[in-house]
């Protein structure tokens, strides 16, 4: 998986922007919770997203934590950590956290439409 780290707010608008073209996948990690740890390691093993085709970004969500509010804000969901958010033409389309993130879900997301 490749990750593209966000930690600007510029970035986050050109994130919005791209997903206009793009499905974008948003992961607000902690480096330092367990919990985090493992949603992102099923992240990265549960599933080929390069295939799939969206662009995926990661945040350290204790280095940027007033990035991470704002993208709480922008998308209207509750800041959490860990936490994920697919972001199409501009708007969140899913979201989860903790371990109810699931690559199957994502899936779903990706492939019924919602994107």
């Amino acid at each position: 998986m490749k990750w593209i780290i966000l930690s600007q707010e510029n970035q986050l608008q050109n994130l919005i922007s791209r997903s206009a073209e793009v499905p974008c996948m948003i992961f607000k990690h902690s480096t330092t919770c367990s919990i985090s740890l493992i949603a992102k390691n099923r992240l990265e093993t549960g599933w080929d997203f390069e295939a799939s085709n969206p662009e995926c970004y990661y945040i350290d969500v204790k280095a940027s934590r007033a990035l991470s509010l704002m993208i709480a804000d922008t998308f209207q969901v509750q800041h959490e950590s860990p936490q994920v958010l697919l972001i199409a033409k501009g708007e969140c389309v899913y979201d989860n956290s903790h371990l109810d993130i699931s690559t199957e879900e994502l899936k779903e997301a990706l492939s019924e439409g919602m994107v």
